[in-house]
């Protein structure tokens, strides 16, 4: 008797690849690059799946679904993000979702806290000094500022959000602002955070971090008119999604001393041409999505997906599945 298959798009954490090679119940087909998967191979191998296993990358809409056998059964995402899966479609086709909330917490926020530091200490700038070899201490040049009586804004408080508060509220800021879609009142308590207006906290704020997810609402939440709220000393540091801040507008905010600097590890595409101009720019911090690259995390969410993936073929409840 034939084994289903698990089409999976990408080589998985050395881990979590151990577990996938070792599997018996189920026939594994994969593309075993570290780079995305092409869209002709991927509409190949889901023609043949009975459970995807597929990354933030890998565009998952109509005409991806009406090329999968009719005989899918799931679709298991290897993120906490799954703006890149028409949902909608999903649904209409009855298939679970699988995602891998909670495991890329800790690691995420890390990285926030990571670009909050390097932007503020002017971290980028420092480190061109010492690779081309130039100058050396000086007292009244190169000055980041710290965080010490500041405001921290949190636009975004789920579970990174709130997890990027406890990590920078130790740095001595005397007030924390969040804005979400409804207050949390117990959350917010714990951390001594306030609920308030997307505008207040962009107008107090002098570190604002967006830990929100894309939604049509916040796409382009960062733009001219938001950037023009803030103080010419903020730091804007972006870890959720890259078409969150417009880039045009954020460019242009650094140009015009709108605002200090700005940490970004999400961008638009991904990754930055090594050319572009908030690449090159001396305050604004650029890194390739690492937010969630850990040893432990990346494992933990490859092992999650395998979870779902697996759930989903064998007909059994999904250890994380979007609610449609």
């Amino acid at each position: 008797m034939s084994r289903p298959i698990l089409f999976v798009t990408r080589e998985l954490p050395s881990q979590a690849q151990l577990r996938l090679d070792a599997l018996t119940n189920v026939e594994v087909r994969q593309s075993k690059s570290t780079r995305a998967i092409s869209r002709s191979d991927l509409l190949e191998g889901v023609a043949t799946a009975d459970g995807l296993l597929c990354m933030l990358s890998d565009k998952i809409d109509e005409e991806l679904l009406n090329a999968a056998n009719p005989l899918l059964k799931v679709i298991s995402t290897c993120s906490v993000g799954y703006d890149h899966v028409d949902t909608e479609q999903v649904k209409q086709r009855g298939l679970p979702l699988g995602y891998t909330p909670d495991v890329l917490t800790d690691a995420t926020a890390d990285t926030t806290v990571l670009l909050a530091l390097m932007a503020s200490r002017r971290a980028k700038e420092a480190l061109s000094i010492v690779h081309e070899g130039r100058g050396g201490f000086s007292l009244s040049t190169g000055l980041g500022t710290q965080f010490t009586n500041k405001t921290l804004g949190i636009v975004g408080f789920g579970r990174i959000g709130r997890a990027t508060v406890e990590r920078l509220a130790p740095f001595g800021f005397s007030k924390i602002l969040y804005t979400s879609r409804r207050p949390l009142e117990d959350e917010a308590h714990k951390l001594n955070a306030q609920h308030v207006p997307l505008p207040q906290l962009l107008a107090d704020a002098d570190l604002i971090c967006i830990c929100c997810p894309l939604t049509s609402e916040t796409t382009n939440m960062f733009n001219k008119d938001t950037f023009s709220l803030m103080k010419r000393s903020a730091i804007v540091v972006n870890t959720a999604r890259g078409a969150i801040v417009n880039q045009d507008d954020l460019l242009h905010a650094l140009e015009n001393d709108m605002i200090a600097a700005a940490g970004l590890d999400v961008t638009v595409p991904e990754p930055l041409p090594a050319d572009h101009p908030l690449v090159k720019h001396p305050r604004c911090v650029v890194l390739p999505h690492i937010g969630s690259a850990t040893e432990e995390t990346r494992n933990a969410m490859a092992n999650l997906a395998i979870d779902n993936a697996l759930a989903g073929i064998f007909d059994q409840p999904l250890k994380a599945e979007v609610k449609l």
